[in-house]
Formats: structure tokens, C-alpha cells, sequence
């Protein structure tokens, strides 16, 4: 008789991971604590008589029977202040405040696939959760520092622009920066539909309820939202709710990644959790800052967004809107955020008036990461590309009104050359689809028509005019 049997033979139920149980221990409520409303000041509660830590979530029992969630932001001397995760409504002063959970938890696992969640991670399609998820705090930490191995391998997005000039890696967190209108919830479902991922999580923070299901018909469509969760909460919902809704999102992702998934999260938009944040620390009493930007947002920015990238069992590739407000991109959300990313993708009205999608500006957009991404050859194809955009933008104006007589610059005789020949690449419907390899190859193919000086000193060797073609003397 053979005795060598294996634990996957008896069909045994699987253990959860130890950590895991350790936090159920660590945030098991053993007993009820309980306070009462104090004071309303706004979209903030004021609460007596009860003890609880900041982040905890706590229920208010109204006179008319009706039950509401509130997440503490603070506390004005020893009395918690609760910041309202559902519409405000018929709470007075004396209204029942019981401590549900010391934080956050939600259910995740891959039976999340295809579901559409709101900011607690409840279904809002219509259908039950799944029996087969598991419990995990909304706010994790990241990954340590000395777990995060390099990013060494180039994503497939099908976007040419992005896959050929600005080329991202597995693992990278990119900012998309536009003003309102221009481009970015089209140029996510770009993402959505092509992007080579395992998994795709959606965090649609503080858009309009009209996008939700505009968003999964048309940009995901039933193959992208199989692989797909998406997380929902519009511009109507409480501060705290928005800022909830970025925390599980993110959550969401790092369980598919903690599989050994590549992830794709796709957050829409990240001004819109910052103004979120700037309501709840100006009802916590923070004094205002740049902008009216308490303390507190440039705290939770970098929290946001060091959650994603790489770890050691799997990868978080991160898209982050920012709307900038005015096209102003020296305002305080994005200019920080610029700092934290790993890149960024500047969306221009200018382009978008043409009729350019998706409107990227190559000039003002950077992938940090690109040229340990692809080799020397198409790292010089793709600075020789930038230059010459570089001419024709310098030279624009002389170019539109027939000034420049052609023959004068080589360089500007390349650049108008190229010129057409890069819109029509540049130029992609939403639905149209391109290969990582092909588009390397229609840019290295693009700087190879060019004829260009191949040196500085070979350069300074052609003569130099000015642009309406009359001699300098050097």
C-alpha cells in the first residue's frame, strides 16, 4: 500500500496565510464602544464619549432608525471627528456612534473579475460577491525599498506614440496631464483595450456617473471587463468616500499582484482623491496651504502612489490622471506629482483642436525609464525624432506664413519633411491597435529617412542662415 500521499491529494481547504490572520487578530473588535454626536460643524461630526484611532470606521444610528458610515479624520482635543462616507442626512445631536472596525477591510480575489464595486468593494452590478474572497486592509504599506527589483521589461500599450517615443516599463507609474476636455478618459480606454496585462484595475474617483457605463461599454467591452475590476465613485459622493474609493482600488490591485499578476491600474483622477483629501483636512482643522491644499494631501500623494510598481511576486503598472486646472502645469497637485511618477504624458489643447489623438506632446512629455527599456539604436532614433520637432515648433510661425524659403537649414528642411510623416503615425483612432515591435520599428524607420549631420562637429560644419534665408556671417 502506498502511504505517499501529497496535501493537494485530500482536498484539503487552503490555510490563509499567517499575516493575514495575525491582522484579523490586530483589528477584531472584542467588544462594543460606543459615543454619541456631538456637534455638526459642515461635513464633519463631532463625537463624545468614545475612544477609537484615526481611520476607524464607526456607524451613527439616527433617530429615524437609518444607519451611516463615518471614517474618523481627527480629533478637535479628545472628541473624534467623523467624516461622513454617505450622504448626510436627518443625524442630531444625542445620535448613537458605535465603532465598527478599527480600519478598513474589503474582500478581494480573482472572482472580483468583471464585477463593477463602489468605493467599500460592494457590488453595484446588480450580483452577489463571490464566497471564494478573502478579507485585506484598504491601507497597506508598500513594498520595501530593497524588495522592488528593476524595471527591465517594456509594456505593450498599442498606443504608438507611447510604445515608440516614450516607452514604459512593467512596473512604472506614469502621470497623464491634461486640462479638462482634452483627452484623458479617451486615451485610458485606449489603455484598457490594448494593454498587455494580466489583470486591470479601474478606480474611476470623482468623475461623472454618465462615464461609468460609457467607460465599460465602449472602452472595455466584455473581453476588458472580464480581466477587469472597476471601482466606482462619482463626483456626488462624500469627500470621504472618493478618498476610499482610491484606497481600494489600489488594494484591489496589490491582491492581484500579491498572485504574481501583472497589474494594470488605470486611476481617473488623481486631483479629483486630492480635492477629496483637501475637504476632509480642512474639516479636521488643517490650516490651508498652497492653493488651499492643507498638509495633509502632499502627505497622501506620495502614500497613493508608492503603493503600485513592482514587488517581488509580481507588478503595478500605474496610469494616473491629473487634471490641471486652468492648463496650468505648474499648479501644486501636478508639479508634485511629476516628482513622485516615473514619468509623465502631457495632453495639449492644442493638438486636441486639431483633431490629434490622442493629443500627446512628445516635447513635453518624458519616459524616465526608457532608455533602459530599448537599445542605443532606437534611444538615438527617438533624440533624433525629438530634435526635429524641436526645429519645426522653434520655427512654426515663420513655416505657417511661408517666411522660410526651403534649402536655407537642413535641419528645418528635415524637420518639415518629417513633419507630416510623424502626424500620420502619431494620429491613432481609439480602437486601433499597434504592436509593441511594430511601433519601435515605425519610429526607427521615421529617423532613418531623415538626413541629418551624424555629429556636433559635422553639424557646425554646414553653413549657417537665418530662417528667411539671408547669410550670417559666423
Amino acid at each position: 500500500m502506498n502511504l505517499d500521499l501529497h496535501i493537494a491529494d485530500l482536498n484539503c481547504p487552503e490555510m490563509p496565510e499567517l499575516f493575514r490572520l495575525k491582522e484579523e487578530i490586530d483589528d477584531a473588535v472584542l467588544f462594543r464602544v460606543v459615543g454619541r454626536v456631538s456637534a455638526i460643524s459642515g461635513e464633519s461630526i463631532e463625537i463624545e464619549g468614545l475612544t477609537v484611532p484615526l481611520g476607524a470606521i464607526c456607524q451613527v444610528t439616527t433617530q429615524t432608525g437609518q444607519h451611516l458610515k463615518g471614517r474618523v479624520i481627527g480629533f478637535r482635543g479628545v472628541r473624534p471627528l467623523l467624516a461622513p462616507l454617505e450622504p448626510l442626512e436627518s443625524v442630531t445631536a444625542g445620535d448613537r456612534v458605535e465603532l465598527l472596525e478599527k480600519q478598513q477591510h474589503l474582500l478581494v480575489g480573482d472572482s472580483l473579475c468583471g464585477r463593477v464595486l463602489d468605493a467599500f468593494g460592494q457590488a453595484i452590478d446588480g450580483q452577489p460577491l463571490a464566497r471564494d474572497l478573502y478579507r485585506v486592509r484598504a491601507e497597506q504599506k508598500p513594498p520595501a525599498t530593497l524588495d522592488r527589483p528593476p524595471i527591465c521589461e517594456a509594456i505593450e500599450t498599442g498606443v504608438r506614440v507611447i510604445d515608440g517615443l516614450l516607452t514604459c516599463g512593467r512596473g512604472q507609474r506614469i502621470g497623464i496631464f491634461a486640462g479638462s476636455g482634452v483627452g484623458k478618459s479617451t486615451l485610458l480606454g485606449m489603455l484598457a483595450n490594448a494593454c498587455k496585462a494580466d489583470r486591470i484595475v479601474i478606480a474611476m474617483v470623482g468623475e461623472r456617473a454618465r462615464e461609468v457605463k460609457e467607460f465599460i461599454h465602449h472602452c472595455l467591452g466584455d473581453m476588458g471587463l472580464s480581466r477587469s475590476v472597476v471601482v466606482v465613485a462619482t463626483s456626488d459622493a462624500p469627500a470621504a468616500q472618493r478618498v476610499t474609493a482610491a484606497w481600494t482600488a489600489t488594494s484591489i490591485a496589490e491582491s492581484f499582484r500579491d498572485q504574481g499578476h501583472h497589474v494594470l491600474l488605470l486611476f481617473d483622477s488623481v486631483t479629483r482623491f486630492a480635492t477629496a483629501q483637501r475637504e476632509l483636512g480642512l474639516a479636521a482643522g488643517e490650516p490651508p496651504t498652497t492653493r488651499g491644499f492643507p498638509p495633509s494631501v502632499f502627505q497622501a500623494l506620495p502614500r497613493l502612489v508608492e503603493r503600485a510598481g513592482c514587488s517581488l511576486k509580481g507588478a503595478i503598472t500605474a496610469f494616473y490622471t491629473v487634471l490641471v486646472e486652468g492648463d496650468d502645469h505648474q499648479e501644486p497637485i501636478a508639479d508634485s506629482l511629476r516628482s513622485l511618477l516615473d514619468g509623465h504624458l502631457v495632453l495639449t489643447r492644442e493638438l486636441a483642436e486639431e483633431s490629434h489623438y490622442p493629443p500627446i506632446d512628445p516635447l513635453q512629455s518624458i519616459s524616465r525609464l526608457q532608455p533602459k527599456l530599448v537599445d542605443k539604436s532606437l534611444v538615438s532614433a527617438v533624440g533624433k525624432i525629438r530634435r526635429l520637432l524641436a526645429d519645426y515648433r522653434k520655427h512654426a510661425d515663420l513655416i505657417a506664413i511661408g517666411a522660410y524659403r526651403q534649402g536655407t537649414d537642413p535641419r528645418i528642411d528635415s524637420a518639415i519633411s518629417m513633419h507630416d510623416r510623424y502626424k500620420s503615425l502619431a494620429i491613432q483612432d481609439w480602437r486601433d491597435v499597434t504592436s509593441l515591435s511594430e511601433s519601435q520599428e515605425m519610429i526607427a524607420n521615421l529617423a532613418v529617412e531623415e538626413k541629418l549631420p551624424s555629429s556636433a562637429a559635422e553639424a557646425e560644419s554646414v553653413s549657417r542662415y537665418d530662417p528667411i534665408g539671408t547669410s550670417i556671417d559666423l
